[in-house]
């Protein structure tokens, strides 16, 4: 188990995120005119060149050092009978993505991104489990139906799991780090951190995760209405983003929180993948407005509450493909979009370089 984080060190890791340089940004933006091509022609591209070149500065040349860090762990609200798969599935699937069988496994490898896989709380003895960072807190939150998710030293815990991920991510070089999870019920917690942030109803911001019919789907409404109710309505109000992570969230979502935080605190690109992480990224958001200008939406889910997110965080993703399946797969097939917009930005000739004449203004 990991040495507790406080949430004293996890707000000096939160105070010591810089927002992007915006004289990087807006010299970023002016070397983008200038390149032989009609302004703004390169529309979404140009968007994501200038967010990394003012990211990365004067390292913006630098190749891309590709990660994605896939968080695991289960849920107590699947009691309600809130998905279509049962709880052992988290664990199940952990072997397939340390088998290299799942989809994040072909991206990845087809994608060159360093694939690492974590046990923060999946409710199964996996320590002989080869390839696997151990660092689970507790096999499962508790059902949040019934009770907070997590108690503050666990929700401590699990955000010191993914800062020091994050940590151990800049040391390692990487620059460009994608997110993802795998836990049955997750799309609950996100649907429940979704309300709690937006003020939406629990109709708008809950889909059908995992592929629940439709009687099933109405029954999921109806307990993240009531999670809901318990924990954010009067008496008790509205909570704040460390006490939303508390009472709804999951071990895999806090250690995403973690993570993002600190990656904005080492400068690095982060692609969020779907409504888990998105609502991961929301929280960081949350507690730190700054940690905004390091996020890059990889994709849209079918998840309704992701679009809500996205709206949210006033985020465009880069992909619509129609997919939920978590895993950080979206993010991870985003990264190559990523890539071309830094190439582009430091490969292009300019104008004057290649001797071609610019529009009249």
């Amino acid at each position: 188990m990991e040495t507790e984080m406080s949430w004293e060190t996890i707000d000096e890791v939160a105070r010591a995120i810089a927002p992007i340089d915006e004289g990087w940004l807006q010299k970023a933006c002016a070397h983008l005119d200038t390149l032989t091509k009609p302004i703004g022609s390169l529309g979404r591209l140009e968007d994501l060149a200038a967010q990394i070149v003012a990211i990365r500065q004067d390292r913006f040349a630098d190749p891309l050092n590709k990660a994605v860090y896939v968080f695991a762990a289960d849920h107590g609200i699947t009691e309600e009978g809130v998905s279509a798969y049962p709880r052992a599935v988290t664990y199940q699937m952990v072997l397939n993505f340390l088998g290299e069988g799942a989809a994040i496994n072909v991206l990845a490898r087809q994608h060159g991104a360093a694939l690492h896989v974590v046990d923060v709380g999946v409710d199964a003895d996996l320590a002989h489990a080869p390839g696997l960072l151990h660092r689970k807190v507790r096999r499962g939150t508790r059902n949040m139906l019934k009770d907070a998710a997590m108690s503050e030293e666990e929700v401590a815990q699990a955000l010191s799991v993914g800062a020091r991920f994050g940590d151990e991510a800049a040391a390692a070089g990487y620059s460009l780090l994608a997110i993802g999870e795998m836990g049955i019920g997750n799309t609950t917690a996100a649907s429940a951190i979704t309300c709690a942030l937006t003020g939406a109803p629990a109709a708008n911001a809950t889909g059908r995760g995992t592929g629940l019919e439709s009687e099933g789907h109405t029954h999921k409404i109806r307990i993240v209405e009531a999670v809901v109710a318990k924990h954010c309505l009067p008496p008790s109000g509205s909570l704040a983003p460390f006490e939303i992570l508390r009472c709804l969230g999951g071990l895999e979502i806090a250690a995403m929180v973690g993570m993002v935080l600190a990656a904005a605190r080492h400068r690095i690109v982060v692609v969020a993948d779907g409504f888990i992480s998105t609502a991961a990224a929301a929280l960081a958001v949350a507690i730190e407005p700054n940690v905004h200008g390091y996020l890059i939406a990889g994709h849209r889910s079918e998840e309704p509450g992701h679009q809500l997110l996205l709206y949210h965080l006033k985020l465009t993703p880069i992909l619509s493909l129609g997919m939920r399946l978590g895993e950080g797969t979206g993010a991870v097939l985003a990264m190559p979009i990523i890539e071309s917009a830094l190439y582009l930005y430091t490969r292009m000739a300019t104008f004057a370089s290649a001797g071609v004449s610019e529009a009249s203004r």
